[in-house]
């Protein structure tokens, strides 16, 4: 029979240890609310040019956008990574994350509209040269979504961190890449030309990976679900750029946009121009 050495004698961690007057349960130096969430530097990142009582509602609602755009990138990301396993489960769910959040970001315009031109003239002066065609975590969007347009680095210096992120964008498979790479996987014959294709470069439609998608879709399994989802998520990104087109026109007109941008001219081109077009050209199919 083994028996338990008797280390009661022998055994000193405890002994040896001196006694503190600090409990256990000391809280002084615990996590709080303000703490975690960095408040003090978030609370103090609005820093109006004027008095006008409307500039602070355009910086909170522009700062917001960015931290949504932060957070799309993120999902977009681990989205990526569930289609290369094939993970129907993980996709999809993280799939209705970003639908949500594309619904957030729309909604978010209503806020702004409340804000009339001559409140937004009170203070347009103050923002020079600085414009929305500068946000680089939606031109990292759009590379990831599909976008493969060279004039996005007309803001970005050569050799700067930001241009950097976009191009590294460009250069890597697309969502729509990750998703056909999710349909090989599924068993589907992907074509070759198009599974092999130059990740740099526009996509191009294939009729050829239209018959695939056919097959999907008479399938009726997870595979259509998240084909679905992706028709989705490219229609309220369509909707965004529609929202958002309508209310800078609403708010400058035809006027040029600040910092010099084309303004409305410009989002006007980006309407109707599908990250997805093989999934809208078999619509008519279905």
């Amino acid at each position: 029979m083994t028996t338990t050495p008797d280390t009661t004698a022998t055994d000193t961690t405890a002994t040896d240890t001196p006694a503190t007057d600090t409990p256990a349960t000391d809280t002084s130096a615990a996590l709080t609310y303000t703490a975690y969430l960095a408040l003090d530097e978030v609370l103090e990142a609005q820093r109006p040019r004027s008095d006008e009582h409307d500039e602070l509602l355009f910086i909170v609602i522009h700062q917001v956008y960015e931290l949504w755009f932060k957070q799309l990138l993120h999902e977009l990301a681990h989205l990526q990574a569930a289609l290369a396993q094939g993970d129907t489960a993980h996709a999809t769910r993280t799939l209705r994350r970003i639908l949500t959040v594309f619904k957030v970001i729309v909604a978010q315009i209503d806020v702004l509209e409340t804000m009339t031109p001559r409140q937004f003239t009170s203070f347009r002066t103050r923002l020079d040269a600085s414009s929305g065609f500068q946000s680089a975590q939606f031109r990292e969007l759009e590379a990831v979504l599909g976008r493969r347009d060279r004039r996005a680095f007309a803001h970005y210096p050569e050799g700067g961190e930001q241009r950097a992120r976009i191009e590294a964008a460009m250069s890597r498979p697309s969502l729509f890449d990750s998703f056909l790479t999710y349909l090989a996987a599924h068993g589907y014959e992907v074509p070759a030309e198009v599974l092999g294709r130059d990740v740099a470069l526009p996509l191009v439609p294939s009729p050829a990976l239209q018959r695939v998608l056919l097959a999907v879709y008479a399938d009726d399994g997870g595979p259509s679900t998240v084909a679905e989802y992706l028709v989705d998520l490219d229609e309220g990104l369509q909707e965004w750029r529609y929202r958002h087109v309508k209310m800078v026109e609403r708010t400058i007109g035809t006027k040029q946009g600040t910092g010099g941008s084309p303004g409305a001219a410009y989002l006007r081109g980006t309407l109707f121009d599908p990250a997805f077009p093989d999934l809208w050209a078999v619509r008519s199919e279905l």
